[in-house]
């Protein structure tokens, strides 16, 4: 991984526009905040990074006074990250890591132009949007410009889930349905309202799906019930959101709404079969229904060849609303949902004012605007898809290396590993998942994994994210799947020779990480037991795997 040292950011650059700006970006972002810093006076402060708290004080407070159910990345040996810049982050020790994790700083962390803009407009105005302002309706104009036609009426508001709230009250409203169909293990916000549309989450507690939720089968070609080698998968699930329809039409319910991330995340990197989502909209739409695509995670140009991740299922497919978050201010808070006139006309004829105090406020549409000038500037949709194409060609013959590896998928930098113990049962490697990203921070490059069965790797970095740094990342995890493969054959050929069942023991770490996530114990998991792995302490796979 190129160094990026504080004091020459010039030094060890890449070579790419994206990659070459992305080192200069760290100097230019410390001189705008030089003055600042000094006149504040923070104790801890140094020119590379600023600490209030040593890790040991900063954890002890995060535990007396942060909510328990707030979950750190890492959680068994989380990383103190004090600064960024582009794609790599700085703990307290100066150490660099190479950012895979956080589609949120989408033109990368820091960037200064999008900084500039932030402190131009807070120094000038910021306030609430009943004021009449330029910026947000340039922003709208903007962001309509990058959409279908008949998407063009906008409510901006703070986070994503604020957002799909707003979408759903939108299609309530447009005929007065009020049923929601949603994709098995999707996510779609915190709120109470999308919890219960929210399988990924409300599975994993005690509350009850209410009778207004409909859950069909998540498009997935690999793990899902139609898989790759059926004759029409996409007809084939669209026909289960078919039959939903039917049966909530049979008991007297009226569908509002389906909702869908374009390509599923934390249902583990799902990709659509192409022509899954006219189907659907053609059956939603004879129901009275409309549909929503939720871009939170996805939007933005991080397929590469669309800048939303909807359009690339063809220009015979629009959603009714369209809703996004996380990339849209760069890690400031800021998102909006999109729609038609028909349907924006409709939710006015209630008679309720809608208003967002924050939503769209001047510095946050500054900062949008921001974003959007450093996405066409600096090619950052090419870059997604030039460094995509390569990061999935380098991992495609890691699959053929690695019998860890079941499926490679994915569109720019938006890309799944779906990590198995069997290639041909598809088993979930779960355990070994967790194991993975561990040993990868311990590399320097910070993974997730997520999915149904927290198997499948997430790679979603910043769109700045070069050639360099997905060779350097993939090199990494050459080396620790050869290391777990090496050890698993070792284990294989003891049970052989002792002939007695057994299942490997998940390193502490990473158990530790599944449990704080409020997953159930492995341990207790009757699918993972068939899965046939070994609880032995002693097991020569549990002795590798933390070497």
């Amino acid at each position: 991984m190129p160094p990026v040292t504080p004091d020459a950011p010039g030094e060890g650059t890449p070579r790419g526009t994206a990659a070459g700006k992305a080192r200069r970006w760290g100097s230019l972002a410390r001189q705008a905040l030089a003055g600042e810093r000094e006149s504040r006076g923070a104790p801890g402060c140094r020119a590379t990074m600023c600490e209030l708290y040593s890790k040991q004080d900063t954890l002890a407070l995060r535990r007396k006074h942060i909510g328990p159910s707030c979950k750190l990345f890492f959680a068994a040996d989380p990383i103190k990250i004090v600064r960024a810049q582009g794609q790599y982050m700085f703990d307290e020790r100066g150490e660099q890591y190479l950012d895979c994790i956080n589609n949120v700083a989408h033109v990368g962390h820091c960037h200064p132009e999008v900084v500039t803009a932030a402190l131009k407009q807070m120094e000038l105005l910021n306030t609430n949007s009943r004021f009449l302002h330029d910026n947000i309706v340039e922003y709208a104009r903007r962001l309509s410009a990058t959409l279908p036609e008949t998407l063009s009426v906008c409510y901006f508001t703070n986070s994503g889930s604020e957002a799909n709230d707003l979408a759903l009250r939108l299609a309530r409203q447009f005929r007065g349905h009020q049923d929601v169909i949603t994709l098995d293990h999707a996510y779609h916000g915190h709120l109470s309202s999308l919890i219960e549309i929210s399988p990924y989450k409300f599975r994993k507690g005690k509350d009850v799906k209410k009778e207004f939720v409909h859950v069909a089968p998540t498009p997935d070609t690999y793990r899902g019930k139609y898989r790759e080698d059926h004759a029409d998968p996409a007809g084939a699930y669209a026909d289960e959101v078919k039959k939903i329809i039917e049966e909530a039409h049979n008991s007297g319910r009226k569908i509002a709404a389906f909702i869908a991330e374009s390509m599923q995340s934390c249902g583990g990197q799902i990709i659509p079969p192409a022509g899954y989502f006219q189907k659907v909209a053609e059956y939603v739409h004879r129901a009275g229904g409309v549909f929503i695509a939720d871009e939170v995670q996805v939007g933005f140009g991080r397929v590469g060849k669309h800048f939303w991740s909807f359009q690339m299922h063809g220009e015979d497919f629009v959603p009714d609303i369209v809703t996004m978050g996380k990339p849209m201010g760069n890690g400031h808070p800021m998102a909006c949902v999109v729609t038609t006139k028909e349907i924006a006309e409709a939710f006015s004829s209630s008679g309720m004012e809608y208003f967002n105090t924050y939503g769209g406020n001047p510095v946050s549409s500054a900062i949008g605007l921001a974003v959007l000038n450093v996405i066409e500037s600096e090619d950052l949709q090419g870059n997604a898809t030039r460094v995509g194409d390569y990061l999935t060609e380098l991992l495609n013959k890691q699959k053929a290396k690695h019998t860890l590896i079941g499926d490679i998928r994915g569109i720019g930098l938006f890309i799944g590993i779906d990590l198995v113990k069997d290639q041909q049962k598809r088993t979930p490697a779960t355990d070994e998942a967790q194991h993975v990203i561990y040993k990868m921070k311990e590399k320097q490059v910070l993974l997730s994994a997520d999915g149904p069965h927290r198997n499948v790797l997430k790679i979603k970095p910043p769109m700045c994210f070069t050639e360099e740094d997905a060779k350097f990342m993939v090199d990494q995890l050459d080396e620790i799947l050869t290391v777990v493969e090496e050890a698993i054959g070792a284990k294989s050929e003891s049970v052989t020779s002792e002939n007695t069942p057994c299942r490997t023991k998940m390193p502490n770490e990473a158990q530790s990480e599944l449990l704080s996530e409020g997953t159930s114990d492995p341990r207790e998991n009757p699918s993972r037991k068939r899965n046939g792995l070994c609880t032995d302490k002693h097991s020569l796979l549990s002795k590798r795997l933390k070497t």
